[in-house]
């Protein structure tokens, strides 16, 4: 029974393999799940959008309603499935690249995880950029170089 179910497994994987090769279907990542193929049902549907993200060289897709959090989810996953099929497993620390870079649309920059991507003006087809960013004293956090020189300060006085 297990050697049944092995064999109908790869058969599976063989043709979802077939398909995912076809010029047609090249916007379906090559490992999709649920709700990768809901969110390309719905861009066909016209309640998603394609948008570019230039530093990455490729294409992400999210609902229109979707909010900075998702975009930037979207981004995450797309970001570890091109690591993942170029150089097998490759740890990202997303924590830090989120602290030391944000997403741009028209030279503003995409912050509050909170705030809707239609807020920004972000519609089907733009083009998102990764840019670096330092988070001022306004937001909670000190910036690089105010880290920087915090703790060198204590080195020298210790």
């Amino acid at each position: 029974m297990e050697d049944y179910s092995n064999l109908k497994r790869a058969r599976l994987q063989s043709l979802l393999s077939t398909l995912l090769d076809d010029p047609v279907l090249k916007d379906v990542p090559k490992n999709p799940n649920v709700a990768d193929v809901n969110t390309l049902i719905s861009l066909e549907q016209g309640s998603a959008m394609k948008l570019f993200v230039l530093r990455m060289d490729n294409t992400i897709f999210v609902p229109n309603s979707a909010s900075v959090k998702d975009l930037k989810s979207a981004v995450t996953r797309k970001v570890n499935e091109m690591e993942q099929s170029k150089m097998g497993h490759r740890h990202i620390s997303w924590r830090h690249v989120w602290s030391n870079f944000c997403l741009s649309y028209a030279n503003q920059n995409i912050i509050d995880d909170k705030a809707m991507l239609q807020d920004f003006g972000i519609r089907n087809n733009s083009q998102i950029h990764f840019v670096p960013y330092l988070a001022s004293k306004e937001q909670g956090r000190h910036s690089r170089s105010k880290k920087r020189r915090f703790f060198h300060g204590l080195s020298k006085h210790s």
